[in-house]
């Protein structure tokens, strides 16, 4: 098997303008770089019922308008803001395919939420977080969140909880949701970032932080000396705190 090659900023920078212009070989090559990072975000929403073929060309309709909308003037790098748009893309045909797609056991868990959100308010207590509504009904934290994002099949999330309300917040706006999906974004973005890095420097974030290796372990691996890898490793994480920023 090929071994996987990313681009670098300067592949990513020249393919993007030649796509922009309809150039398909640059289209493919960009898919092809960022495969990895489409593959990391299309896992996040496997075993909702959807194929997980279907999942990535979906994904990859929504890695193709961040190629038609970005632009080097936002500031950011074009993986950063790619991630919202492959995300986006998936969940908005999550939403409107819901009805089809939808599972009973997933709309029962649904309503259960609704009316749990409601007693709760009624009690004068704060809105539960994602993580207090998954411990209350006993399952994963993915799985609140997937029911509540597709069940407009049952009621528009986008409709007022109290229809004689001016408050035109939606239920998951009510939510207090915390910062995993962020954290989420983070570590599919850090994953990109160490796929981009030079092999040398690859393998040794990837000793250090994913093999728990030490210092003095890596040095032995790659023969150098514990100080160099000392004063490699943070010139590395400079660079991946750069990359992200």
């Amino acid at each position: 098997m090929e071994e996987f090659k990313p681009l670098s900023p300067e592949e990513t920078s020249f393919f993007l303008e030649q796509a922009k212009h309809g150039n398909e070989k640059a289209k493919e090559a960009l898919l092809q770089g960022n495969f990895p990072l489409i593959k990391s975000i299309v896992r996040t929403y496997q075993n909702k019922g959807i194929d997980y073929e279907d999942l990535y060309q979906i994904g990859c309709m929504g890695f193709i308008k961040a190629i038609k909308n970005f632009d080097e003037s936002f500031g950011v790098k074009f993986s950063t803001y790619a991630v919202p748009m492959i995300s986006g893309e998936i969940k908005r045909f999550l939403r409107d395919d819901g009805s089809i797609k939808v599972s009973r056991a997933i709309k029962t868990l649904w309503l259960k939420i609704k009316a749990y959100i409601e007693e709760v308010e009624k009690l004068g207590k704060e809105v539960p977080t994602v993580d207090d509504i998954a411990a209350h009904f006993e399952v994963a934290a993915e799985d609140v969140v997937y029911a509540m994002d597709s069940s407009r099949v049952l009621i528009s999330l986008d409709a007022q909880l109290d229809e004689n309300s001016n408050n035109s917040q939606s239920v998951l706006d009510r939510v207090i949701v915390d910062d995993k999906s962020e954290k989420l974004i983070d570590e599919i973005l850090l994953k990109q970032s160490i796929l981009e890095l030079p092999e040398r420097e690859r393998k040794i974030i990837l000793l250090r932080y994913y093999r728990s290796k030490t210092q003095s372990e890596v040095a032995q691996l790659l023969g150098v000396s514990q100080v160099q890898i000392s004063r490699l490793e943070a010139k590395i994480l400079e660079k991946l705190k750069n990359k992200l920023k």
